[in-house]
């Protein structure tokens, strides 16, 4: 089984795209929201990534879509202070978070394949919206 954790520097952004795309999700997936600082501002946090990553440790493979700047250099360090055998499974998406987070989730709903999950959510950024 898969497992996506969705990193934004706003605690509410990163909820609400895990809303949307739960909406998307036949259950099969594991999705965590990480954002926002301890106390409640606008950042990252390296050791709340990493503790989503260790709560989904079990699954098969951990999907990470990240927003933007700190946030992806705030996942590289979660992913530093990782134990080796957990972060073998850790798979840094860049993608929209949104269109990204959408596409990944439907596509690891019809296969396992990292590969087609990772160029679903990569494709994201080509996607005309009219």
């Amino acid at each position: 089984m898969a497992s996506f954790i969705i990193v934004s520097h706003s605690k509410k952004i990163a909820e609400g795209v895990k809303e949307l795309v739960g909406e998307m999700n036949p259950g099969q997936a594991m999705i965590k929201a990480v954002g926002g600082t301890e106390d409640g501002r606008i950042g990252t946090n390296s050791f709340a990534i990493k503790q989503a990553i260790e709560e989904v440790s079990n699954d098969a493979n951990i999907f990470v879509l990240m927003d933007l700047g700190s946030s992806i250099m705030a996942t590289q360090m979660a992913m530093d202070l990782l134990d080796k055998s957990i972060e073998e499974k850790v798979i840094l998406i860049d993608a929209p978070i949104v269109e990204g987070a959408i596409a990944a989730i439907i596509q690891a709903s019809i296969t396992s394949n990292v590969e087609e999950i990772v160029h679903a959510a990569r494709e994201a950024k080509t996607m005309n919206k009219f």
